[in-house]
Formats: structure tokens, sequence, C-alpha cells
């Protein structure tokens, strides 16, 4: 798994059925689509793994129905141009310009509901693609390392589309009524989107999110600083977060601090977001998560601080374990933490460094003799912060962070999807948790955490 970055796609719908016994919406009814790429990224070279990464995008489309088909008559193609002149983006391609990389086709028309599916088709790699900088492939990802090219591997990306289902957007769906005009940004965490497999290729599995943004003023900003003070000299991560149905704070987007420690999220829904701050120095020394709650877009953070764990070393603690599954499947693992008891728990994004340019881990199971009992499986390592997090509630005054516990106290986090669907989940049940792990004072830098068995896989 690999760093993350955002796909955001823009899509500007009104809508309408026309009254009477006329099935033909009038064109006063109707309203235009526009569909933009935008990018946070945090796997792009020098220090992460990616000089580029390419996709070459054939179509958008969206459902009312959120169990409809691949197959289903109610698909509404937003992009119909692109069928016949895809589009190739590279991903890491605007440093300089977070929000926005590309626009997708012209307007298009469509008509009012509850759109509660969102699909976007990838050309084939097998497809002839104009001005193609992946070679022989339409998708690829090119190294920084040695700038060597690797074709991007797709499962149903280029038949059935990368899937966004309504638990995946914000509110529940896409609500067009007649008349209006609404913006719709869908998020594609392309680095946590990146398998590489045993074999050494690369393979996309899709991470995306969506909802209804303003192309003007949707973002949420801030500064990250050493103790409140001075920039960190290393990285630092700063993860969007929202809760999901379950109450669970899971990661929406994630973007590095600058150099003088500044962040943006653009553009983002409508609503109230939770940020989680991580930070590793240039020699190794972690910093104990920050977290902020409570923040709409359109605001900014002020300076959140960032500070070393107590009591001295580096502040890095592993966990180690295994994931097992009866036939091979793909695996998310986040970390999790509670701070307070019933409270919200808050996923902690893996310390930014070579080793894990990702805020989470992306894994997949595989036979191996390594393996018992006939199962597929895969172990993995995963640095975060010994200290337990600061919490502290947005306000326009200011952040005040408190420390909750010196030590942290971490739930593995594990999510299971079919390798050739488009991010459908996978086994019963597709979530597993393990028990608290609580650090303790001299307990040791490593921990071994229990297997995260999945059955009933299909």
């Amino acid at each position: 798994m690999l760093a993350s970055v955002a796909l955001l796609v823009a899509a500007m719908f009104v809508a309408a059925c026309s009254g009477g016994g006329s099935s033909t919406p009038t064109p006063a009814a109707m309203a235009t689509a526009s569909v933009m790429l935008s990018d946070p990224a945090t796997c792009s070279g020098p220090t992460g793994p990616f000089a580029h990464v390419y996709i070459t995008i054939t179509d958008v489309q969206a459902n009312v129905n959120s169990t409809a088909g691949d197959s289903d008559g109610g698909w509404t193609d937003l992009t119909p141009k692109l069928s016949s002149q895809p589009k190739q983006v590279d991903l890491l391609g605007q440093a300089n310009n977070q929000c926005f990389l590309a626009t997708l086709g012209d307007s298009q028309q469509l008509q009012q509901g509850n759109y509660q599916q969102i699909r976007l088709i990838l050309a084939a790699n097998n497809s002839t693609i104009p001005n193609n900088n992946c070679g022989n492939s339409a998708n690829c990802v090119v190294l920084a390392a040695d700038n060597s090219v690797h074709t991007l591997q797709l499962s149903s990306e280029s038949k059935t589309g990368l899937k966004i289902p309504s638990g995946q957007i914000a509110s529940g769906g896409f609500n067009i009524a007649a008349g209006q005009t609404k913006d719709l940004d869908i998020d594609f965490n392309t680095c946590a989107s990146i398998v590489q497999e045993g074999n050494g290729q690369y393979r996309l599995k899709p991470v995306l999110h969506a909802g209804e943004v303003s192309t003007t003023s949707t973002s949420i900003n801030g500064k990250v600083l050493d103790g409140a003070t001075q920039p960190v000299m290393g990285e630092v991560l700063v993860a969007l977060e929202q809760k999901d149905p379950t109450g669970v704070d899971r990661i929406i987007m994630t973007t590095l601090a600058g150099s003088d420690g500044s962040f943006v999220f653009c553009p983002i829904p409508a609503g109230t977001y939770d940020i989680v701050v991580v930070g590793q120095t240039t020699g190794g020394a972690a910093y104990q998560p920050s977290i902020v709650t409570g923040i709409a877009n359109g605001q900014t953070t002020g300076t959140v601080g960032l500070y070393a764990a107590a009591g001295g070393g580096l502040g890095v603690v592993e966990l180690s374990g295994l994931v097992t599954s009866q036939v091979s499947v793909d695996v998310q693992l986040n970390v999790l933490e509670t701070p307070s008891a019933g409270g919200t728990s808050f996923t902690i994004p893996l310390l930014p460094n070579a080793q894990q340019p990702a805020a989470t881990l992306s894994i997949e199971t595989a036979a191996s003799s390594t393996c018992s009992n006939g199962t597929d499986c895969v172990t993995y390592d995963m640095m975060l912060p010994s200290g337990g997090p600061l919490l502290g509630a947005y306000s326009a005054a200011g952040v005040t962070l408190s420390q909750t516990s010196a030590l942290a106290n971490y739930v593995v986090d594990g999510l299971a999807f079919a390798p050739s669907s488009g991010g459908t989940a996978d086994c019963t049940p597709s979530e597993l948790k393990t028990q608290p792990y609580a650090l303790t004072p001299g307990g040791g830098l490593s921990l071994a955490i229990e297997t995260l068995a999945f059955a009933q896989c299909q």
C-alpha cells in the first residue's frame, strides 16, 4: 500500500422532470454538470515512492438506486464524450494546485434525484490512448527512485467501474432537486488505493468518497508547528476524518504539511470534520497525535501544536501481526484510538516516512507455505506514535489541546474487499477488530497483535 493522494471530481448538477404526460424534461428544468479532478498528494517524490500516477478515465456515472447492479439501466452518464475521447490524468502532477487537476469533458445535463451510487470507468490497459505517458498501458505508476514505468493492473475498473456506495457519500446520497445547481466532489484516495503485490506488480484497489461541495469556499486549512512555535523538521501528515455509520472516525482525505507547517483540504463536502495530525522528525522521533474536533469547511484551525512523547526515546511503537482468509482478499488496516471511555474512536494515521507513505495500510492475502490450515495469509508491520493523543475542540479563538493519556491504546481494524470487484466488501463479517492494546511504561517498542481471521469470503 502506498501513500495517500486525492482525486476529486466536482460536478455541477440541476435537474428535473417536467410535469404532464411528457417524459422529456423542459430545457428550463434541466441543469449542467461539469467534472473536475483535484489532488492533495502524499506519496509523490522525492520522499514518496511515486513520481507519477497516471489513470485514463473513460466515463463518470451516477445512479439513484443504492443497490443497482453493474448492468442496471439507471446509470446516468455525466461525461459522455470521454467514451470516445478518454482523458489521461497524472494524479501527482499538480503539486502547486491542491484543489484541481483537470476538467473532464463538457457540461452535461441530468434529471433530479437522490444519487446514491457513483462510479468511475477507467480505460483497459490494452486501449490505444493518444499522447500516452504509460507506453503500452493506459494506467501506470512511475517510480520516483528510477523513473521506471509499471503498469497499474486493473480488476473490473474498465468494465464495472470504481464504485462509491451511499455509505461513502456524504449524507448518504447526492440529492438534486428541480431548479438547483450543485457540485459533486469525488475524493479518490489514490495512494491508499494502490497495492504492491508479491510478484512486484502494482494493482488498483479503490478507496473513494463523495459529497456535495462548492467550488469557491470549501476548504479547511491551518498550520502545524512543533510545540506551536516552529515548523517540524521532518514530515507531518494531516488527516481529515468524519464519522461513519458506526460512529468511527474514518479518514476522508490526507495531506502533508508544507515546510512552514501549513496545510489545506479542498474542495470538501459541507459538514463537520475532525483533524488528526501525526509527525516524525528527520531523526526518526515521533510526536504524539494531535486531534482537533468539530471544524467545518470554510474554517481554519489556526496553529495546531505537535508535542514529543514524554519520557524520552523516539516515541515509536511497531505493531506486527497476521491476517488470514479462506481465499485471497484485499484488506485495509486502520489503527483506532478512543481517547475517552465511550467516546469517539479516531483513526490514527501511520507515521509518515519512506517505509509507510500512506495513512493506512493496504495488503493482500495470498497462498503461501507459511500459511496454516490451507488459508491465504499476509503479515504486516506498522509504525505509530507510542504516545497518547492530545485532544481539543475547534474554537475560532484558537485550539487548546489537552493530554488524554501518556501512552497509546490501539485497536487494529481490518476491512476486507474482494480483489476483482471494484471495491465491494467481502467476507462475513467484512470488518474485524482486535482487542485494545495499551502501551505500558517500559513495555517495549513493539507489540505482537492477534491474528485477524476473515471467513466466508467469496
